[in-house]
């Protein structure tokens, strides 16, 4: 789901964000994955694969390279294997308690999108019911 900034404060971009990016070393709170690097995801051991094979192409696997560098490797390898599908880590900020207005740095992690969504998960079952339910009361007025 896109991010809405008008719901977060004006130095959101330029100073929380950054902050806790710093306080977790640019890596996954969760997980550990560095964020721009390029991986694929072993569903059998459920954990991330780092693109890996040189001195260079290991820069990508620990994200020590711009997003527009890992892009470029993620599609190209994506072009010439069928086997895995490889993607750019981007790490985003996530409200522990879901409130979007509640930003303590105590309430924010740094998250991979694949921990971000499993922290998420409940939370999105839980209003999507809730709309659910909401449609077929309204259903009921007529």
């Amino acid at each position: 789901m896109p991010i809405d900034y008008k719901k977060y404060p004006s130095n959101w971009k330029t100073e929380i964000r950054p902050a806790i990016l710093k306080r977790a070393h640019d890596c996954c709170e969760n997980c550990g994955v560095a964020n721009y690097a390029v991986v694929s995801w072993d569903k059998e051991n459920k954990e991330w694969i780092r693109a890996c094979g040189n001195i260079h192409i290991d820069r990508y696997g620990l994200g020590e390279c711009t997003y527009q560098e890992a892009r470029y490797l993620a599609d190209h390898w994506n072009e010439i294997e069928d086997e895995r599908k490889w993607i750019v880590i981007c790490l985003t900020i996530a409200h522990l308690n879901h409130d979007v207005t509640d930003n303590r740095m105590g309430n924010l992690a740094a998250l991979c999108q694949r921990c971000h969504l499993s922290l998420d998960q409940k939370h999105h079952r839980q209003n999507a019911k809730a709309t659910i339910e909401k449609k077929k009361g309204l259903q009921s007025l007529f």
